[in-house]
């Protein structure tokens, strides 16, 4: 089993979801996603100060084995993007919950983070899908 952090929220595409509070998020590729993606070799981050909608194509992670979207997962305005990414993509594999984040949020409505998936939720989605 793969490791669920369960103070995140997650997607149905695989995206993780920390509030840091004041209406900020983090957003990331979970470690289930990245295990099924495998070794990441790029990542493309949405732009600083760019609005997106829940749901909305972010950017897109790719692997020796495929290329895969990143969706946010909540709407509001990209605050900041890891810019050690561009370099050193095996972050995501390495610590996808921690080093390896993408990019920060903020959020247009705070209540959004509620229809999102709880760690349990998320458990029983990927035991679906395996």
């Amino acid at each position: 089993m793969s490791e669920i952090p369960a103070d995140l929220k997650y997607t149905d595409s695989h995206e993780w979801v920390r509030d840091e509070g004041n209406g900020v998020c983090t957003v990331g590729i979970t470690f289930h996603a990245q295990h099924l993606l495998g070794d990441l070799v790029f990542v493309e981050l949405p732009d600083v100060k760019k609005a997106l909608t829940a749901g909305e194509e972010a950017g897109v992670v790719e692997s020796v084995k495929a290329a895969s979207d990143v969706y946010s997962p909540v709407t509001g305005t990209i605050t900041a993007i890891n810019e050690t990414l561009a370099s050193t993509p095996e972050l995501i594999n390495e610590d996808p919950y921690i080093d390896g984040w993408l990019f920060k949020v903020k959020l247009e409505d705070e209540d959004e983070l509620e229809s999102l998936l709880n760690a349990e939720e998320y458990a029983e989605k990927i035991t679906e899908e395996d």
